[in-house]
């Protein structure tokens, strides 16, 4: 926004802002990616707009993003095994904890109790904390090898993208982001045999079924049981003991 829309429409009135406006703000940006979030980022101030009666139309609405090609980058067992030893602790906590990065940038002692990691949906302003992606509250079962990485991942002033580029770049690997450990992760968990609702539910994807409001902390045995599995998966990997035993469970 301060980049590339307040400097043309600092000094216009938000209702006189058109369509054609916004297709040029967006032109003018450089990268595809930006460009998408550029026009996201005012497609949701306009959208708050309409809802308070600012303006009666969002003129973002109806304009196409750059297409954009799908990665599904996941890091390999070898890729496991040899990244792990490069790894700063928030990017290892991502990876065992299978959250996203903005969360782990964000993560509080104060939230972590009897050791679970608490993740409000809500802002707090205090701890600057800035609430889930999806404004649901979460919860996140800390496996052995996570609770000893707290004490530095907490000290530590993440820089995940530039961590993870000196990574890749140390190994000669192929790039790989902070978002990718997360879908390694999400991939170990179907790997071990679980099903795609134990996915969602331990990356706290979005469900708003009246199930969902009622079972919250029905998984939470579960959720301990897989986070564990997991966390000894990649442990025996980067260890050099192997990947874990594959079963495949029903549920």
């Amino acid at each position: 926004m301060k980049r590339f829309l307040l400097p043309r429409w600092g000094k216009l009135q938000a209702i006189t802002i058109s369509r054609s406006d916004v297709r040029m703000a967006v032109s003018r940006v450089g990268r595809p990616v930006l460009a998408n979030a550029v026009l996201a980022a005012a497609s949701a101030i306009f959208t708050w707009a309409v809802r308070q009666e600012i303006v009666t139309v969002n003129p973002c609405r109806g304009i196409e993003r750059n297409a954009m090609k799908s990665r599904e980058r996941v890091l390999s067992d070898s890729e496991v095994s040899a990244f792990w030893p490069r790894l700063s602790p928030a990017l290892k906590m991502i990876l065992l904890t299978g959250q996203r990065p903005g969360e782990v940038a964000h993560m509080r002692r104060g939230h972590i109790r009897d050791g679970w990691w608490e993740l409000p949906g809500a802002p707090v302003a205090e701890l600057d904390w800035p609430g889930t992606k999806n404004k649901q509250n979460h919860r996140v079962w800390l496996s052995q090898p996570a609770q000893k990485l707290l004490d530095k991942h907490l000290a530590r002033c993440s820089k995940m993208d530039e961590d993870m580029r000196a990574a890749c770049k140390a190994l000669g690997a192929e790039r790989a982001t902070p978002h990718d450990l997360r879908r390694t992760f999400a991939t170990t968990v179907a790997a071990l045999g679980y099903s795609r609702q134990a996915v969602d539910r331990l990356l706290n994807h979005a469900d708003r079924s009246v199930a969902s409001v009622y079972d919250r902390h029905g998984y939470a045995r579960e959720d301990q049981m897989i986070v564990k599995r997991v966390a000894n998966h990649i442990l025996g990997l980067a260890e050099g003991r192997g990947a874990a035993i594959i079963t495949f469970h029903s549920h």
